[in-house]
């Protein structure tokens, strides 16, 4: 089966101290994985990498991030800039901290598709209001003509999936896209995503601390802790049969969730 993503024994580093150590995985088209591990473990790091938003004090020192056999670490930042979006979308763990709030999403949402390439407003409009319809939003002129702070924090998150999806890209990293929502509006995120597979196949890195999310959702998990691979296979086996002392303590955590 072709990979879309793919880490080689990736080491990164903040301020010349490790964060991540030698962590490899795979990511297939309309493959979910699940990032699972505690606050610290590395989680975020891996998926910032990718998109370049390690900042200034963060870098890969060891390893290699290809998308479609593109070496994403090798990339000068302004051809990365030009993949992330149509060839990798990212969801923030708080979407509404990513939307200006003085601006009505739906000119947001215009200006960073232009960034892409030139389409009018009308076309804009057009396709927003598809993906919106697809996404289950009943009233998407509404959500375009909103400010951001007009919008419940669930909305929020919904809203930045969609946003992520405008440009089509193959694979959307989310970093834990549900920690600050209820459990409720954890459900309609988790749907939405399922949705997102489902509709565009989609693949999908979901960064989360809650293993009940992740037996939601993924196909396949990585559990991280302090940065290394604890355990990583087909998600139904790794929940049944943990092999890590660290993984059984996650899974006790939090309650059990059906798939």
């Amino acid at each position: 089966m072709e990979t879309l993503l793919k880490y080689e024994h990736v080491d990164i580093a903040y301020l010349g101290q490790p964060a991540v150590e030698d962590v490899s995985f795979t990511l297939s088209p309309g493959e979910i994985l699940g990032i699972v591990g505690e606050s610290g473990s590395g989680k975020s790091t891996l998926i910032k990498a990718a998109m370049g938003l390690l900042g200034s004090e963060g870098r890969v020192t060891r390893g290699s991030i290809w998308y479609k056999g593109e070496n994403l670490t090798a990339l000068p930042q302004k051809e990365l800039r030009k993949l992330c979006g149509p060839g990798l979308g990212y969801i923030f763990q708080s979407a509404g901290s990513a939307f200006c709030p003085i601006r009505t999403v739906g000119a947001q949402l215009y200006e960073a598709m232009r960034e892409h390439g030139r389409i009018s407003k009308a076309a804009f409009e057009g396709r927003a209001l598809e993906m919106l319809t697809k996404l289950g939003f009943e009233d998407g002129k509404r959500i375009l003509t909103s400010y951001p702070f007009e919008l419940s924090g669930g909305m929020q998150q919904r809203v930045g999936i969609a946003a992520a999806m405008l440009l089509s890209p193959g694979v959307l990293l989310a970093d834990e896209p549900t920690s600050a929502l209820d459990v409720t509006l954890q459900k309609q995120v988790v749907e939405e995503m399922r949705m997102v597979r489902d509709t565009f196949g989609t693949a999908i890195v979901l960064v989360a601390h809650n293993l009940g999310v992740i037996g939601a959702m993924a196909d396949n998990v990585l559990v991280l802790k302090d940065g290394k691979t604890v355990e990583y296979g087909k998600t139904g086996d790794v929940l049944a049969n943990p092999q890590a002392d660290y993984t059984r303590a996650l899974l006790a955590a939090v309650p059990r969730l059906r798939r």
